[in-house]
Order: C-alpha cells, then structure tokens, then sequence
C-alpha cells in the first residue's frame, strides 16, 4: 500500500504536508517534536484499518513557521479547521508527546470532531513531585539516551550517519519547539482543568520505563480525563514508536476497533 504526500494551502493560506495511506474512516497522526519520520510502521499498520493521515505540523520537518503559530493552542485550532476543510469527518486521532499535547488541546475544544482519542506519552500537564527530564538541558546524545530503555537501541540510532540536511531540519525543529513549549517548560498550567471536556473514548499509550515522562504522568491523565483506559508498554522508554512499534500498532489498531464497535 503506496505513501502520498500532498501539500495543500488548507489553513489561513499555510501548506501542510500530508502523508496519505489507506482508505477509508480518517486516522490523523499526530508526531511528536521531532518530527513525522519514524511512524512509517505505525502509519502502515493504522492504514489496514482506514485512511492513515500523517501531516508535518507547520514550522516543522523543514517547512517555514508560519507567522501564526506562536503556541500549542494555535496548532490545534489549525487541525481543527484542516479536519473541516478536508472534509474528513469525525477523525481517529493520535497524538504523541507534543502531538499528544496538540491533540488534548483539540479535544477539549471540539470532541464532536473526533470518534476516538490516542494519547502516546503526551506533553501538556504538570503532575508535582514526579521528577521529569527538562529536554532543553540534555545534549542530543543525552536526550537520546534518557528515551529509549534499550541503551543498545540507543547507541545504534547515535551510530546512524547523518546528513548536514537532516541536522538542520532537526535543529529548526526543536527551535519551533521551544517557541511553542518553552515557558513553562513543556505544560500548561489552563490544560489540566478542563481535561473533563473530552467526550470522545479515550486511550492513553505510556512506556513502562518512560524517564523523560515517567509513567506516573499517565495516572494523572486517566485520571482527568473520563473513562479512559491506560494501555503501559514493558522494556519501553519515550518513544514507543521506535522502541515497540508492533505492540504500539497493536494497541492502536484494538482501540480503534472498539471505538468503532460501539459508536
């Protein structure tokens, strides 16, 4: 099942690149701060099951930051009124790390656009006492440490050669981030509180050995959020995608299916 990518002016004249795979029911993929690759195996695995959209968020992946986008809030108002323009229904959506953040922030705005929630490690909240890594801190080879509990894994991703591109994408990238999540660090304070909004099914995904968001962070999420279930990943650090791509497809693809079983 082929990849297409298109870029449209869908969003205040703002291309997106989006990647398209599958048919059928809309599932939109949220990536993280680093970007869109890395989810190939799961944007094929969720494509078995509908049409997988995988966008790069505007400001990232190597697109110019739009003059609108100064923070979280402005991208999930911007994938709202995607949702809208495409004409692609009530959504499945996937959000991980900051596209989880996005994603919650979309929720709470408009559930009706959704049919079912997947939140992988998200950013967003703050829970006291539980000792986070602040990523701005750590150099690149520490960060990529601290995400992975496989250090073998690790060491073989530090080991992969690099192109002067692909470390530029990467730096523009964490650029945006830290416009988008800089103070305070990687949360906001109004999220929490109005987590209850969420009406759709709900599914929060976390690594067992998650050290840049332990998995304490996903109580606190269920928590707020009514009925959702916690799916925990053992040997996995941040990066489920990376680390245990067939369990994460897996548990995305029995979500789904049960969202849909009782719509």
């Amino acid at each position: 099942m082929s990849v297409q990518v298109q870029a449209s002016a869908a969003v205040k004249g703002t291309p997106w690149q989006i990647r398209r795979q599958g048919d059928g029911e809309a599932i939109l993929i949220l990536h993280g701060a680093d970007g869109a690759h890395g989810w190939a195996s799961i944007q094929a695995e969720l494509a078995a099951h509908g049409q997988a959209l995988l966008p790069s968020h505007p400001g990232f992946d190597g697109s110019p930051r739009p003059a609108w986008l100064d923070c979280v809030s402005d991208l999930a108002n911007g994938y709202l009124e995607l949702i809208e323009n495409q004409g692609w229904g009530r959504v499945h959506l996937v959000g991980y790390g900051l596209g989880g953040w996005i994603a919650a922030e979309m929720a709470i705005r408009h559930s009706g656009a959704l049919a079912s929630l997947s939140l992988i490690a998200p950013q967003g909240i703050y829970v006291p006492d539980v000792v986070t890594v602040d990523v701005f801190l750590r150099t690149d080879e520490q960060l990529l440490r601290d995400t992975f509990h496989d250090p073998a894994l690790a060491q073989a991703i530090w080991d992969q050669p690099r192109s002067p591109e692909a470390d530029e994408v990467a730096i523009r990238n964490k650029e945006v981030t830290a416009r988008l999540t800089w103070q305070p660090r990687g949360y906001d304070l109004d999220l929490r509180k109005w987590l209850h909004r969420i009406a759709a099914p709900t599914q929060i995904v976390w690594g067992a050995d998650d050290r840049i968001l332990p998995v304490a962070y996903a109580e606190a999420w269920r928590e707020a959020i009514p009925d959702a279930r916690v799916v925990t990943l053992e040997a996995c650090g941040h990066a489920p995608h990376l680390e245990q791509p067939a369990r994460l497809g897996q548990a995305l693809s029995s979500f789904l299916e049960q969202a849909r079983s009782v719509a």
